[in-house]
């Protein structure tokens, strides 16, 4: 099949996806459009500020939940699966079920200060599953900082020609954000002088490769990432994340805008099989495509961007589904992007004769998937870029996981100081300084230690998260006397899926393949886990007969 078929089809449906049933969400949410937001109302200088302008923040909301995710999902299931389901489930996850999580878990942080979802968790489920949640939330933020920090690192030793891009971003960045709040300068005027730096920069990287010396590269950048990162989370939201994300999203939107151009000039045919099998390595299709491919059909830790950071620099309530339903929209479309780059700008199992090009599973090989999406991704543009496509698609990956990385410590802050600091009266956590210090220590640790022991689990945990985060919303608009069966429904399919992909996994462990040994570890974390996914499920139906005992007069509208 034509690519571009695929294509038009998909982002087709996105776009409709918001255009109505984003609008349909919005109004059953109803949020006070008059009603000042927590950054205007909270504003504080560091955390609590209102962006410029809209754009600003769906910049550094777009770039902070986009990360890598998006991209590794896709390629990793489109190689055991087929592109088809992989598509389906972009698309209808996407509008459905990602979408609306990040809206709701937004709206409802907007209506309570900009307080993140871990901390809303108690008034939906009580004192102990919030504490429960928040710290399987603070583990999964410490694990996300240090396996982006690590994979950074890992890229930036691998691949020395984006290491002048990368830290020249931070520079631009504040240039970028005196320009833009200290000068009367037009926002576009801003961007265009950003963006304009940046490419120089990546053409400096290709000619200038920066490389540390020593077999031990890679620490090396990881612990200079992870300080970046500490000093980052301190700073004014204006300094530095603003601007930085602004840019980072602006380089993302011209690489998907010429990465659909390179399509729509090349149109290859889709040499991947539509359907591989429904069982792989990597498991059956059911419940671990849902797993794998989570950033771009819905994630759990796009709740603690949406109730994180982006909640307390919004500048206008009606600036909210554009943000919280539209980025999620567009990360869809990104996967749909890594999708179509490796199953038709890559060949399947080998080239044919007398033809040019790189096979799928030998980039694969040792599970090289960054690479993977920038050779596809230089095929595709290959008419535009030539042998920069590849580069800028890498440049691109990079981009974004500074940003989650630099965004997923303050947010990791933020949930530090309201468990430990508000919760358990450890108030020494609310000291800002104290709080990342202790996150930076603590994901160093894993990023310099063995990380991928527990990384297996995460792709479950993620998800399982995302089905609390829908359960807790859902909660939260019942007892208010609003519609709820629209998050309601996503969130018994997503905690299903799940909490059948932990017991898969779970499965897995105590019974590997021949000549391996159980993974007891991980077997007691799955374990955990579905135990705390019991415990939230069983929590929502006592509140839920709670309510429904009350007179309607009790029943908070």
């Amino acid at each position: 099949m034509n690519s571009l078929v695929i294509a038009v089809l998909g982002f087709g449906g996105l776009s409709l996806g918001y255009l109505f049933y984003g609008r349909k969400v919005a109004q059953w949410v109803g949020l006070r459009e008059d009603q000042p937001t927590p950054a205007v109302a909270l504003e504080d200088g560091v955390d609590y500020m209102p962006a410029k302008h809209w754009t600003i923040l769906f910049g550094h909301h777009f770039a902070s939940i986009a990360g890598a995710a998006p991209i590794i999902g896709p390629v990793i299931a489109c190689l055991y699966w087929g592109w088809l389901p992989a598509v389906l489930w972009i698309v209808i996850g996407g509008i459905f079920f990602g979408a609306v999580h990040d809206y709701c878990a937004l709206a409802a942080s907007l209506e309570n200060k900009g307080r993140s979802i871990s901390d809303l968790s108690e008034t939906a489920l009580g004192r102990s599953a919030k504490v429960a949640f928040s710290v399987f939330a603070l583990l999964a933020l410490i694990l996300v900082v240090a396996v982006f920090a690590a994979v950074a690192g890992t890229t930036l030793a691998n691949t020395p020609q984006v290491v002048i891009p990368t830290f020249g971003l931070i520079v631009v960045a504040v240039i970028v954000g005196f320009l833009i709040y200290k000068t009367n300068m037009p926002l576009a005027a801003d961007t265009l002088i950003g963006l304009s730096l940046l490419f120089g920069l990546i053409v400096l990287g290709y000619y200038v490769p920066i490389t540390l010396p020593g077999v031990h590269a890679a620490k090396w950048w990881t612990v200079i990432l992870l300080i970046y990162g500490m000093t980052a989370a301190v700073l004014p939201v204006t300094v530095l994340l603003q601007p930085r994300d602004h840019l980072a999203a602006g380089v993302l939107f011209l690489g998907m805008f010429f990465g659909f151009l390179g399509l729509l000039i090349t149109h290859p045919t889709m040499h991947a099989p539509h359907f591989v099998a429904f069982g792989g390595a990597k498991g059956w299709l059911w419940p671990m495509i849902f797993v794998t491919i989570a950033c771009g059909a819905i994630s759990g830790f796009h709740s603690f961007v949406a109730s994180g950071t982006t909640a307390k620099q919004l500048p206008h309530m009606r600036d909210a589904r554009r943000i919280g339903y539209g980025a999620m929209i567009m990360e869809s479309a990104l996967a749909l992007l890594a999708v179509i780059a490796v199953t038709a700008g890559l060949f399947w199992k080998k080239t044919p004769d007398g033809v040019e090009g790189f096979v799928y599973q030998d980039l694969m090989k040792g599970g090289n998937w960054m690479r993977t999406f920038g050779r596809g991704y230089g095929e595709l543009t290959k008419p535009l870029f030539g042998a920069l496509g590849m580069l800028i698609g890498i440049t691109m990956l990079k981009t974004f996981v500074m940003t989650t990385l630099d965004s997923a410590t303050r947010i990791t802050r933020y949930v530090t100081g309201e468990l430990l600091g508000d919760t358990l009266g450890l108030k020494v956590f609310k000291n800002r300084f104290v709080s990342t210090i202790c996150i930076g220590v603590a994901a160093g640790a894993l990023a310099l230690g063995n990380w991928k022991a527990i990384w297996p689990i995460f792709g479950s945990a993620n998800q399982l998260i995302a089905a609390m985060v829908l359960i807790i919303v859902t909660l939260y608009f019942f007892t208010r006397g609003k519609a709820w069966a629209f998050t309601a429904i996503p969130a018994v399919l997503i905690f299903v899926t799940a909490m059948g992909a932990l017991v898969y996994k779970f499965i897995e462990f105590t019974h590997p393949a021949k000549n391996a040994r159980p993974n007891i570890m991980l077997a007691a974390v799955a374990f955990v886990l579905v135990l705390m996914g019991l415990f939230v499920a069983l929590k929502a139906f006592q509140t839920i007969s709670t309510v429904r005992k009350r007179p309607p007069e009790a029943t908070e509208r």
